[in-house]
């Protein structure tokens, strides 16, 4: 790259007075937090950063910027000059460390160097200096094996296998045994490896060293490792890294120096105290690698009291001014107590809920401010039951994690065995290949779902996040064998019909025999069996409350449920929603009534077709009854039948069998082979996007207005009993407004009938599902038909990106996450520029026609965190999702609405 092409920039390189906390993206996190520390006067080796700009200029163009040498030069004078001697002088030298510091935590991912300028003459002066020869030599051989694998590409092994011989000849066990002698010898060891394995001999310029050091952490942000991380934090691959170079202060000069870890406070549980560890003798990685055993940072205070009491002092200003828990690094060099860094730490989930409220007792942050040190993920890990990790289990198997929870049971292979068994008090896990509507009772029955085929958001997972259901699916290791009634995990071992199996939604795992499970206090609390500020509550429920309330009080976007009876709203309800944004009535016409729907396709005349529909209208119209009286006085959208017909016919293997069978001993058949031929008049090659949604309203005459009469006579027998029922009709699959105009006429028709026939005024608003790119697109005609609009993201990401999700996911959506492709699926978070352009276009387009409509989303989206900001940013006015995930909407929705630019809490 030309130099005229460098971006613009004042310098590449600050000195720590020179930046503040507040510079991350310019000085990475730990390059801005040692400023910060500086700045208030702590106990800081000097040194300098260069920025993450020098960065990015040398990845792009694989040279470094031409500004840079010159700069670090001037910043490496004006450290010598303040330290009092110079990098890798022979009678006292300056030691340096390079450390890697990207704007985000990415702890170990990317390189760093110690004891930069030691060389075969300066390691002298530094013994002599020091009055240690052994620590000099140790310093040495540290500098040369992280030197080796860090910046020349030695196998690190190689290294460790000469310590490992070293100490066989000493016999001794540990690194500390090895006297000076030994680790002069190791020295010599360890140039001959990088001379043989690097082609090189180690450089004894010491600026060479630097130089090449701060190359290699440039490099090391396009690491297979750093990159990985990066993916699965979905952290920017563009931001680059900083580089600090830090004078070396030493932790390994005797008994009265140390290096250490510390939290302000503990970050399992939020609670203060003292938290951390310390390691007398040593430098910061042997803390890190688990070489030596540490000590509790409590001893400190018996080892070296001064320090200790001087570190608490400094943990408490830290606190106070950063507002938040915080991760420290330091070291004792000869009862000198310095910071080497200090960031907001990684906390527990429940700490995060602990710490937060604390803080704002104490004065330190505000609600506002609260809100953003809290995640509807975390929330979500609180919610749901685990394993208790104490228990010896047996994993035989891993899926894909659909629904988070911990569930143990009886293995059952069909719906009708996991009602009977559940009904007798057996806590049962449904086993199939993959589930359909029909096995919605079963799911519903049992403790948990594990299918062999399927991803996140195919049938299983979907149902079973709406019911708060553990699930794994697409468990492929698993052979589902339902006719025999049993599975074959790897190895050859049979799972049989009975078995006990315990399977996990957070982590996708698969077990053998029963593990026990721990409650969620946390879900006790949404339920109303647990409430903040008894005498029994559990302080994790009250900070949870608290949070809740923050949220509450300043979002926006209103919160509804995916619920299809009175049951799953009532739960709802309690759990928070604000009326349900889905009623699916396909699931209404299951278990005992199939039988009147295959009437209905079956019909061969009018008068058939009407017959079975007037059986089906009292019922329908009492499943709408309990839903009103159970949202009374909350808005309740229901969708018209929207999946193809032939989901509710018999599967036509096993029709065929059927049929086949009854031939042959010449039973009667008449109805199987009416059936047979019925699927294979509605077989489509790709049904999802055949005769379904809107379609079926309009070529199946009385389907929808048996549906909408059904809504408007249990609005009015509601409205009799002083009910309040707000009842929304939506037209699933529209991509015309012809379409729903059409649809629309024969409703109003129908409402009005009701209406005369009761006397009762029904207002009952009629709108439509966006989940075709074709209706996001002509949004503005059909608003002029549509009071309101509700995104089926589900739909819409699949006709977006021509996915198939139920077989996508399995097949190829591993492969795109692992190249980067995906930062996550685009079923789990929505896929902004694509999907979200579409939705956004469209909830504009729509209130230009119509300022009034009311917006929401239905689709799986309506539930994920970073999808509520999305959806809170784009101004629709609600979201619905699955009433387990109600509460982790309400607090994103907060978040949402009282995020903070810059703010960072990752």
């Amino acid at each position: 790259m030309s130099e005229n092409k460098e971006p613009h920039v004042a310098k590449f390189v600050y000195d720590f007075t020179e930046g503040n906390k507040d510079l991350k993206d310019l000085l990475g996190g730990k390059g801005a937090n040692l400023a910060e520390m500086t700045n208030l006067g702590l106990p800081v080796p000097p040194g300098f950063t260069i920025t993450t700009e020098a960065c990015k200029v040398y990845l792009g163009s694989g040279e470094e910027p031409a500004a840079l040498r010159d700069e670090v030069s001037a910043h490496l004078d004006a450290l010598e000059q303040k330290m009092g001697k110079k990098l890798g002088q022979p009678d006292n030298p300056l030691l340096v460390s390079v450390r890697s510091g990207a704007k985000f935590s990415m702890p170990g991912m990317m390189d760093t160097v110690l004891n930069i300028g030691l060389s075969d003459r300066s390691v002298q002066g530094l013994a002599q200096q020091a009055g240690d020869e052994r620590f000099a030599w140790d310093s040495y051989r540290r500098l040369i094996q992280m030197f080796g694998k860090t910046v020349l590409g030695v196998d690190g092994d190689l290294f460790e296998e000469a310590i490992d011989k070293a100490k066989e000849a000493k016999k001794v066990t540990v690194d500390t045994d090895l006297v000076a002698a030994d680790l002069k010898k190791l020295v010599t060891t360890f140039k001959k490896i990088v001379k043989k394995e690097a082609g090189r001999d180690f450089p004894q310029d010491p600026r060479e060293q630097m130089d090449l050091a701060i190359k290699a952490v440039f490099d090391s942000w396009n690491g297979d490792r750093a990159k990985l991380y990066r993916r699965q934090e979905r952290i920017p691959h563009d931001l680059g890294t900083a580089v600090n170079v830090c004078s070396m202060v030493f932790g390994n000069l005797g008994p009265d120096s140390g290096t250490g870890v510390a939290f302000t406070r503990d970050p399992a549980s939020g609670h203060q105290g003292v938290y951390g560890d310390y390691l007398q003798n040593a430098q910061g990685e042997d803390v890190v690698a688990g070489i030596r055993n540490t000590v509790p940072l409590a001893e400190l205070e018996q080892i070296d009291k001064k320090s200790y009491d001087q570190l608490m002092q400094i943990m408490e200003t830290l606190e106070n001014h950063y507002k938040d828990l915080c991760d420290i690094e330091f070291t004792i060099e000869r009862g000198q107590l310095w910071m080497l860094q200090t960031r907001v730490g990684k906390r527990t989930a429940g700490a995060a809920f602990r710490i937060a409220t604390q803080l704002v007792d104490q004065g330190l942050i505000d609600e506002t401010e609260a809100l953003q040190r809290v995640t509807g993920a975390q929330l979500a890990q609180l919610m749901f039951p685990r394993f208790d990790e104490q228990a010896k289990v047996e994993r035989v198997a891993r899926g894909i994690a659909a629904s988070p929870g911990a569930a143990f049971g009886k293995a059952v292979f069909d719906s009708y065995t996991a009602v009977k068994w559940s009904r007798s008090g057996e806590k049962v896990i449904l086993v199939r290949r993959e589930t359909n509507p029909d096995d919605l009772d079963g799911m519903i029955a049992a403790e948990g779902i594990l299918t062999s085929r399927g991803g996140k958001t195919s049938h299983a997972a979907v149902v079973a996040r709406g019911m708060g259901k553990t699930c794994v699916c697409g468990a492929e290791e698993l052979e589902v064998d339902t006719k025999r009634r049993r599975m074959t995990i790897p190895g050859g071992h049979v799972v049989e019909e009975g078995d006990l199996i315990s399977i996990d939604g957070s982590s996708g795992k698969v077990y053998l025999g029963e593990v026990p499970v721990v409650p969620s206090p946390v879900v006790e609390y949404f339920e109303g069996r647990m409430h903040p500020g008894a005498d029994d509550a559990d302080e994790l429920v009250e900070a949870v409350h608290r949070m809740m309330a923050f949220a509450d009080r300043k979002r926006r976007l209103r919160v509804r449920a995916n619920a299809d009876n009175a049951e799953d709203a009532l739960r709802a309800r309690r759990f928070g929603a604000q009326g349900i944004g889905l009623c699916r009535t396909e699931h209404m016409f299951l278990g005992d009534r199939r039988e009147l729907v295959e009437r209905l396709i079956l019909a061969d005349t009018e008068g058939e077709r009407e017959e079975s529909l007037k059986a089906l209208l009292p019922l329908q119209k009492k499943d709408f009854v309990e839903l009103f009286e159970a949202m009374d006085g909350l808005p309740v959208t229901i969708r018209l039948l929207d999946p193809p017909l032939h989901e509710f016919l018999p599967d036509i293997t096993e029709l065929s069998v059927r049929v086949a069978l009854a031939e042959s001993r010449q039973e009667p058949h008449e109805n199987e082979l009416r059936l047979l031929q019925a699927v294979h008049r509605l077989h489509e090659q790709n049904p999802m996007l055949g005769l379904r949604g809107v379609r079926l309203g309009l070529v199946i005459p009385g389907l929808f207005t048996m549906q909408v009469r059904a809504i408007a006579e249990a609005a009015a027998e509601r409205k009799a009993a002083k009910g309040d029922p707000r009842a929304e009709i939506m037209i699933p699959l529209v991509g015309t407004v012809q379409e729903l105009e059409i649809v629309r006429e024969e409703a109003d028709k129908v409402i009005g009938e009701v209406q005369a026939a009761t006397g009762t005024e029904l207002k009952l608003a009629i709108g439509t599902m966006i989940e075709l790119p074709r209706a996001a697109l002509t949004a503005g005609q059909i608003a002029e038909a549509a009071e309101f609009f509700s995104f089926g993201t589900n739909d819409l990401t699949q006709t977006v990106w021509g996915f198939s999700r139920d077989d996508v996911e399995a097949s190829f959506f591993t492969a795109y996450l692992e190249k980067g492709i995906f930062g996550v699926s685009p079923f789990e978070t929505i896929d902004k520029d694509g999907v979200g352009s579409l939705v956004k276009a469209a909830a504009e387009a729509g209130r230009r026609t119509r300022p009034d409509l009311k917006l929401g989303v239905c689709g799986e989206h309506g539930g994920d965190p970073e999808s509520v900001h999305f959806f809170h940013e784009v101004g629709l006015d609600y979201v619905s999702c699955s009433p387990f995930r109600i509460p982790v909407a309400r607090l994103e929705a907060g978040r949402a609405a009282t995020q903070a630019a810059g703010s960072d809490h990752r």
